[in-house]
């Protein structure tokens, strides 16, 4: 009677812990998919291949098959998505025979988030629902990432490659990060990932240490002082370069803070990663800004061709605030950078246009996240 009520015992637990990690993925995280919903029916862009429609109903949550096929929905022939749709709509007849029709049209990025959350997500659904269309579309997504990877182990943020700045490697809104963060979970085996196949997954890792020792490569360094990173570098040089017109060569905190703790996570990190970690920090802490805090202000009506603002923004002095840092510093000098849509480069946030000043994120407290990480890790791997 006593072994069998073990094995009872036993048996109840394995399938309570089988109910628990399932339940774990009976809903999707929309959260990452927010930055594409956003644009989608923020921006009125017409290179998008369906609209949304007004008062467009969305899925719940719960609803992980109905987005999980809206999401082989928006798939490309060539395995990646588009970017800037609500995966979460509940499309229409006709929006449905649009994206099918355009399946050949392959604008696919990393941008915004986009490709592998999708991959992510497919793969959990996969986990609870074993449709092998999940299966089939994830994996298909993995071929696209490793399609695109350049030879010196970066990402482009287009792939097929375009003739802009969306051909340089990007780290700009998590692009390369949020690719290499899916590989880790696969090479650390994650549960989800079960069904690629061994092959595959030598594959990923090697594309996986590619990628990381391209980080490691291109960790600016001024005059033989390592700091940070960029936002992007040419694809070609691997220096940093300008994307956007108001985005020039510099070292980039926001981005560099999502590098720096992807490089954390990294159980027994190589001397290369613990000192591209440290230099980071060093970094961080010399570049802080003590005593400032950026406050929004109403103001006067503007009209322009990329928005219609009703306030603006100013840097005040307070005692109180905590530290903050801007988003670009100057290659070579380290002072706070800004710049115009000209192109423009200007040392203060007064300096810049209301309309960029209003409209985009000058200043981040992103490397504050890593300086509070950075005792427990230094613990951690001491051990």
């Amino acid at each position: 009677m006593k072994i069998l009520l073990t094995i009872a015992c036993f048996l109840i637990s394995v399938f309570s812990f089988a109910q628990k990690t399932d339940n774990s993925f009976q809903q999707i995280d929309t959260g990452v998919f927010e930055d594409n919903s956003h644009h989608w029916y923020g921006i009125a862009d017409k290179g998008n291949i369906i609209q949304p429609k007004k008062n467009q109903p969305r899925y719940k949550a719960t609803e992980v098959a109905a987005v999980a096929d809206n999401i082989l929905l928006y798939q490309k022939n060539n395995g990646g998505w588009p970017k800037n749709y609500d995966i979460m709509a509940i499309l229409t007849e006709d929006q449905k025979d649009s994206l099918i029709a355009a399946k050949n049209i392959l604008n696919t990025t990393f941008d915004n988030g986009t490709t592998y959350t999708h991959i992510t997500c497919l793969s959990k659904v996969y986990f609870v629902i074993k449709d092998e269309r999940y299966k089939a579309a994830a994996l298909k997504g993995l071929d696209y990432i490793l399609q695109a990877q350049y030879a010196n182990g970066g990402w482009p943020q287009y792939y097929p490659l375009e003739n802009n700045y969306s051909r340089c490697i990007t780290f700009n809104d998590d692009a390369m990060i949020g690719i290499m963060q899916l590989l880790k979970d696969i090479i650390d085996g994650k549960k989800q990932y079960d069904f690629i196949d061994a092959n595959k997954k030598q594959q990923l890792l090697a594309s996986y240490n590619k990628g990381l020792d391209c980080i490691l490569k291109i960790q600016i360094n001024d005059a033989g002082k390592p700091t940070a990173w960029c936002q992007q570098y040419n694809e070609i040089t691997m220096q940093p370069t300008w994307a956007r017109k108001f985005e020039p060569p510099s070292i980039c905190n926001g981005e560099s803070s999502e590098i720096v703790l992807f490089l954390m996570s990294i159980k027994q990190p190589s001397k290369e990663i613990i000192a591209a970690v440290e230099n980071a920090v060093t970094w961080f802490n010399e570049s802080k800004i003590l005593y400032t805090r950026v406050k929004t202000i109403p103001a006067e009506k503007l009209i322009t061709p990329y928005k219609v603002t009703y306030q603006d923004k100013i840097v005040v002095v307070d005692s109180a605030a905590p530290p903050i840092w801007t988003r670009y510093y100057e290659l070579q000098t380290h002072k706070p950078l800004f710049c115009n849509r000209d192109s423009k480069v200007v040392y203060s946030l007064a300096a810049v246009e209301r309309e960029r000043r209003d409209g985009y994120g000058w200043y981040t407290y992103e490397p504050q996240k890593v300086l509070n990480k950075y005792a427990e890790w230094k613990t951690a791997i001491s051990k």
